[in-house]
């Protein structure tokens, strides 16, 4: 899906022949677990271990054929082994082997993103630190509203990656499970102890109640966290983007040399990979809708799901690992423009103020309602007028001393508690 953009290692997962590896293990797995209760002869084993193989392009000779690619990853595998290969998928269903093999894929995957999001963590725990006394204007609804820091936008999203860090190990521990329990989940070629056996050789779980499959919650849950992850990486990114506009430029992602921002307009410098980010993330949480669709099989299985999750879990993680790289390279390389943090705390000539300005007029005696119509009034007048400033305004009206007005009109106040909330979160 990401083509050469993607990390090979976690592409690697998804491949056929990665697939079919994992097939072989399984298969292997249940066969020893079988020989070791001596269902299988020692010499059948023996040869199997030896001679077990496939080749990919076999495989999908015969499922042109059969259409069916299990048998025929079966029927290549028994060829390269004789006469003994009879005591492969003893008792098994397909979905023994392909849900216990998708939960390995995930789970590895799964320890790929922890990775990447760990580094996410560390950098933004650096910008946060580095920029904890960074003043610049804070906004809602896109309008300045007050003063802040640009640490705690990184410190943000800091302790928001900390929490997507804990969803993905929890994401990891629903889905590293596997099934050996036959056709409805009843055990009724092999017994319980077989699959307690080959899933702790393969380092998962057994699923408490299976049908002929795992409960697809446990892969919406799974896919569910995916796309947080990628809402918080949509959020971060965006937030870049809106401090690059023009108008703004606090912040900007990282231009290299050499690279054109428009076939058109030499000037541009646009932010590229943010928007990527932003791109990418909604795919990803496009894809959980089709997890959650996938939950309502029929009866004991149908195999609706196994079409969807074919491009929607590997597709997921692939890009979700995309989109986590591209974060890290964004931060590790942001250029941040100070003086147009400082310059635009200014752009609204004190009406950041207005809030300290009617608490102001409070403590001073006057009622809520008759303090607010004050500074709403010479706001608007501010705000018509370019050559106006707030404080100027309340100097006119005689409404507070100088010292309470210079007491006012600081952004020192509003940043009074920072240390605190950088305490709260660990970040000293």
């Amino acid at each position: 899906m990401i083509d050469r953009y993607s990390n090979p290692e976690i592409s690697k997962i998804w491949e056929l022949e990665n697939k079919y590896r994992i097939w072989l293990k399984v298969e292997l797995a249940v066969t020893r677990a079988l020989h070791s209760r001596g269902a299988v002869p020692d010499a059948d084993w023996k040869e199997i271990q030896e001679k077990a193989a496939f080749q990919t392009d076999k495989i999908l000779e015969i499922e042109e054929v059969v259409q069916h690619d299990v048998i025929a990853f079966l029927t290549n595998v028994r060829d390269n082994i004789g006469p003994a290969g009879r005591h492969l998928h003893y008792g098994m269903t397909s979905s023994d082997l392909g849900d216990t093999t998708l939960c390995l894929q995930m789970v590895e995957a799964t320890d790929l993103l922890i990775s990447r999001v760990n580094q996410v963590i560390d950098v933004a725990r650096e910008l946060a630190i580095k920029h904890r006394n960074q003043v610049m204007i804070g906004r809602t609804h896109g309008i300045h509203a007050e003063p802040t820091t640009l640490g705690l936008k990184f410190a943000l999203f800091f302790e928001e990656m900390r929490r997507n860090l804990s969803r993905l190990k929890q994401a990891r521990e629903e889905i590293c499970v596997g099934k050996m329990s036959g056709a409805v989940g009843t055990f009724s070629a092999n017994e319980p102890d077989v699959e307690e056996d080959v899933l702790r050789d393969l380092g998962l779980k057994p699923d408490p109640i299976s049908t002929q499959v795992v409960n697809r919650d446990r892969h919406a849950f799974f896919m569910s966290v995916l796309g947080v992850v990628a809402g918080s990486l949509d959020r971060m990114a965006q937030e870049i983007r809106l401090l690059q506009k023009t108008e703004t430029r606090e912040l900007e992602e990282p231009f290299k040399e050499g690279q054109k921002g428009s076939s058109a307009m030499p000037h541009k410098r646009n932010p590229v990979l943010c928007e990527r980010i932003c791109g990418l993330a909604r795919v990803i949480q496009a894809n959980v809708q089709a997890a959650y669709r996938n939950m309502p099989l029929w009866h004991e299985r149908d195999i609706s799901h196994s079409s969807a999750e074919r491009v929607i879990i590997p597709d997921s993680t692939i890009a979700l690992e995309y989109i986590l790289s591209k974060m890290l390279f964004v931060l590790k390389n942001l250029h941040v423009y100070p003086d147009a943090m400082a310059r635009d705390l200014e752009t609204t000539r004190g009406l950041i103020f207005s809030q300290r300005l009617l608490l102001a007029l409070v403590d001073s005696g006057k009622q809520r309602e008759e303090a607010y119509a004050l500074v709403q009034s010479a706001s608007m007048r501010v705000w018509a007028d370019p050559g106006k400033t707030l404080r100027a305004e309340i100097e006119a009206a005689n409404l507070l001393s100088a010292d309470k007005l210079s007491e006012v009109f600081s952004s020192g106040y509003f940043l009074r508690n920072v240390d605190y909330i950088y305490k709260r979160l660990g970040l000293n």
